[in-house]
């Protein structure tokens, strides 16, 4: 699945961001809120984006917020809801007031980006990550939003895969489940 570079750069870093500064469970762990938001979303861009600058704190505790409400539009998903999960984007949108505008900048070729006027970086990162969740939903791969099935954990993910079966966020988590498994077995013989 690929809809475009730029799309796909958005969407991983809006997973990226969800799961840098939304609290829940990693792993099998707690995993708390981030205790400095500007540097977890400095973190957390940085993943997908290399070029991302330091972030103060008053923009970080603005994305936390912007990440908690995109967290629920991937909860949505994962119950089944595709309605409440767009209905959560257009909310998004229509707060940011996104529109589309050409950009060419860091030798990248010209590209999309969807900002709001007179945006914050939170605002703008909100207006990014809503617009490239709603390409996401107005397709047939709507479903491959997902939050990790493994126990104790709740991080995000979007299936690039090419069956679109994937339950978890990470190979770890998919070993510890396979591990376990494999474990009760043995216990049952």
């Amino acid at each position: 699945m690929d809809y475009n570079g730029h799309t796909d750069t958005v969407v991983a870093a809006t997973v990226a961001l969800v799961n840098a500064l939304t609290p829940g469970e990693r792993r099998g762990r707690a995993f708390p809120a981030p205790t400095a938001p500007g540097a977890a979303a400095t973190e957390g861009l940085r993943s997908v984006y290399a070029a991302q600058r330091e972030l103060t704190e008053a923009e970080g505790a603005e994305l936390v917020e912007v990440a908690a409400r995109l967290r629920a539009v991937f909860a949505a998903v994962a119950d089944g809801d595709v309605d409440t999960a767009a209905t959560l984007v257009n909310v998004l949108l229509e707060e940011t007031r996104a529109r589309p505008m050409l950009v060419k900048h860091d030798g990248e070729p010209w590209h999309l980006h969807f900002h709001g006027p007179g945006s914050t970086l939170g605002g703008e990162w909100a207006a990014r990550c809503a617009t490239g969740l709603a390409i996401v939903l107005g397709t047939e791969f709507a479903d491959r939003l997902g939050v990790c099935t493994a126990p104790h954990c709740d991080r995000v993910y979007v299936d690039v895969s090419r069956n679109g079966t994937r339950r978890f966020c990470s190979t770890a988590c998919q070993n510890r489940v396979k591990t376990a498994a494999f474990r009760a077995r043995g216990k049952a013989e």
